[in-house]
């Protein structure tokens, strides 16, 4: 199988879905991957390499190359990290509850008083 196939492939049973759903889900026609594995065409068109990355969450690169940029590990790492506390830590469940769907200055004058009721709020400092 072509590595790139076999990538998108094993990225589906990552996802818990199949090539066919992938596809659908994606915007791009299932024969452009079936007709690439078959060897029919030699490639894929970037715009369908650009729809299966972005389906995937990653960049045509990281799809292609089958590693992720540094910058997008920290981001990811950085993801996941939120989402540990947030699954971890009822508190911070609640407040993000609390706050979903609030502009940008609420969510500065949520922070300020979080910083003076920590006596961290360092605008006199």
């Amino acid at each position: 199988m072509l590595p790139l196939y076999e990538r998108i492939d094993n990225l589906c049973k990552e996802n818990n879905t199949n090539i066919t759903r992938m596809c659908k889900s994606a915007g791009i026609q299932r024969s452009a991957l079936s007709d690439y594995k078959s060897g029919k065409n030699k490639t894929i068109s970037f715009s369908n390499l650009q729809k299966i990355a972005d389906y995937f969450n990653m960049t045509v690169d990281e799809l292609v190359n089958g590693k992720k940029s540094p910058d997008s590990m920290s981001e990811d790492d950085e993801l996941n990290e939120y989402l540990e506390e947030l699954k971890n830590n009822p508190g911070m469940r609640i407040l993000f509850s609390k706050t979903k769907g609030a502009t940008k200055e609420e969510l500065e004058k949520v922070v300020k008083m979080i910083e003076i009721l920590r006596g961290t709020d360092c605008d006199d400092c």
